[in-house]
């Protein structure tokens, strides 16, 4: 009995081997023996993936003992077409929010992002107001596992649970925790377009600050190489709370990445609101890194 389930599990194990390279996965067996202290070699990192410029985050991880950095140099945001009717008129500046990324193993990564300084102007002719809250904003501690696809195949998955802490200074947070869970999906398609996918599942805080609820995010990217070095994007992006009296926030998103080096990315985008609890328009500019 004993060989006999031997036999079993060598045919299984060998099944499952065969099933993974003929699905293009079999090169991430190779790489599995590198760590945080045991970095991948030069020759074996997989091409730049970067979770931005678009919102839809990339199931691909920082190849293992590598660091990689993704900042907006700048981004502005204005909103007069607001969901109260008025003429309230919000206009906001970011300046160099950072996404630190730590690569673990060969399939996972951590991430500390940073928002360094932030202004929001807040304007009513109407009711004779301007507010101008500036400062640090909330930190998030992300974990993102790659499930399949980190190193070839048609499609990748990838889970990213997340915290936010409460870090914000003058009126620039809710002062809560939250947290939820990104699941990013690449699909390789025809004729050099790739797709990416995202479901998000987050616990919020109440604007009334009673308690939480849940909110829900999905996005669609479509993506493919121009001219040379030069890509570009097209999004759809989508927020629904579960919370009474929340609007549907929904944005068409539009840029442009250029590779100056294998490690190197610089891109630009706009935001375009859909609908009134949107933004209008939040143009930005950015950089990616990796070393």
């Amino acid at each position: 009995m004993r060989e006999l389930l031997s036999n079993w599990r060598a045919a299984l194990t060998a099944g499952l081997g065969l099933s993974a390279a003929s699905a293009g996965f079999g090169a991430e067996a190779d790489k599995g023996n590198y760590t945080l202290f045991h970095p991948t070699p030069a020759a074996q990192m997989r091409e730049l993936t970067t979770d931005r410029p678009d919102k839809t985050e990339s199931p691909f991880t920082v190849d293992a003992g590598h660091a990689q950095l993704e900042m907006d140099l700048v981004t502005f945001s204005y909103d007069r077409r607001n969901v109260a009717h008025d003429d309230t008129r919000v206009r906001s500046w970011s300046f160099a929010p950072v996404n630190l990324k730590l690569g673990l193993c060969n399939s996972a990564d951590l991430q500390l992002i940073l928002p360094t300084f932030n202004q929001v102007r807040t304007s009513s002719t109407t009711a004779g107001m301007v507010q101008r809250p500036s400062g640090f904003g909330d930190v998030l501690t992300r974990l993102k596992v790659n499930l399949w696809g980190n190193d070839g195949g048609t499609t990748a998955l990838g889970l990213m649970p997340y915290v936010k802490w409460p870090t914000a200074q003058s009126q620039l947070g809710n002062g809560s925790v939250e947290g939820g869970l990104i699941v990013p999906l690449a699909v390789k398609l025809p004729r050099g377009w790739d797709l990416g996918a995202m479901a998000q599942f987050d616990a919020a805080r109440d604007v009334a600050g009673r308690g939480h609820h849940a909110e829900f995010i999905q996005s669609i990217t479509f993506s493919h190489d121009l001219v040379g070095k030069l890509g570009g994007y097209a999004e759809f992006f989508s927020s629904v709370s579960a919370e009474r009296g929340s609007s549907w926030i929904a944005t068409a998103d539009f840029g442009l990445t250029y590779g100056l080096t294998p490690n190197l990315q610089l891109d630009a985008g706009v935001n375009l609101g859909l609908t009134r609890a949107a933004d209008d328009v939040a143009p930005f500019v950015g950089i990616s890194a990796r070393f």
